[in-house]
């Protein structure tokens, strides 16, 4: 343990030097090493070691003080949408599960609370859910955000939804809430809803029996004909029960390429940096 210590208390010494003293209350907040690492290299989070990071449940679920937390292998909390990497190398990424497919309750990362927990999303105080079941694993990208002070000129005009960017894992097994898994992007949906972008990066996870076979969205018509057209139908209607309009999509209402998709990633990931940085101010969302 002292060692340990140690090590941490080096390698803020060393930041504050580089980063100037003006940064000094930051680091004495940090916690963990992890949470160090993310501040200070925001997309290098070198010192968390995924395969060791468990979700756990915090209240019964379906009641309003469900959380799903992430804790590390040493049982520290960690946020599941800042402290785990992005990028799991070789083009792939880590996702993370918030709702598993076949299920309806709409869970989802808590962007205003410490450590950011998975819970059940709410409407006038009342769980949400949504009318029929998701038919695939659904979750976020972690370190992305979809700012919602910048404009896609390629896409409408519209603004971003102020929320980490979400992902459509179309692989076979059944995840849990709160899972990383690590998937490979295969195309691209720019839903708007409410005159809002909100990007649906479609992708499959690599433990999956048919990722090797789909690289790009040609082989996911191939590989899993008329998924697509499901996802994006699926999106586009499923607030018309509630007696809201159908959302819409951008660039010609059609799935993107895998080329676009890792555009899109790439982008949100600077957004976030610019976030975690206070670049652009943060408003209600927690940085913790």
């Amino acid at each position: 343990m002292a060692t340990a210590a140690t090590a941490s208390a080096t390698a803020a010494t060393r930041f504050t030097l580089l980063a100037g003293a003006g940064l000094r209350s930051r680091i004495t907040r940090l916690p963990t090493a992890v949470r160090f690492q993310r501040q200070r290299g925001l997309t290098t989070t070198a010192l968390l070691k995924t395969a060791d990071l468990q979700p756990k449940e915090q209240g019964k679920p379906e009641t309003l003080d469900y959380r799903v937390f992430l804790v590390d292998g040493g049982g520290r909390k960690v946020s599941p949408w800042h402290d785990v990497p992005l990028r799991a190398g070789d083009g792939v990424f880590h996702f993370v599960v918030e709702i598993p497919k076949e299920s309806s309750a709409k869970m989802e990362v808590a962007t205003d609370e410490a450590f950011t927990p998975i819970k059940q999303d709410t409407k006038k105080g009342n769980l949400r859910y949504y009318p029929y079941n998701i038919n695939w694993n659904y979750g976020l990208l972690p370190q992305t955000w979809e700012d919602p002070t910048s404009a896609n000129s390629e896409v409408e005009g519209a603004f971003g939804d102020n929320d980490p960017v979400d992902v459509v894992e179309i692989g076979e097994r059944r995840a849990n809430v709160g899972d990383v898994l690590k998937v490979k992007p295969l195309a691209a949906l720019a839903m708007i809803d409410e005159g809002e972008l909100d990007w649906k990066i479609v992708a499959i996870s690599l433990d999956d029996p048919k990722a090797s076979l789909v690289n790009d969205v040609d082989d996911v018509e191939k590989h899993f004909p008329g998924t697509l057209t499901a996802i994006r139908d699926w999106f586009r209607d499923y607030k018309i029960p509630d007696g809201k309009p159908a959302n819409k999509f951008g660039l010609g209402n059609k799935p993107a390429s895998k080329e676009y998709a890792l555009k899109v990633i790439q982008e949100t990931n600077e957004s976030w940096e610019k976030l975690v940085k206070r670049n652009i101010p943060a408003g209600e969302l927690s940085l913790a």
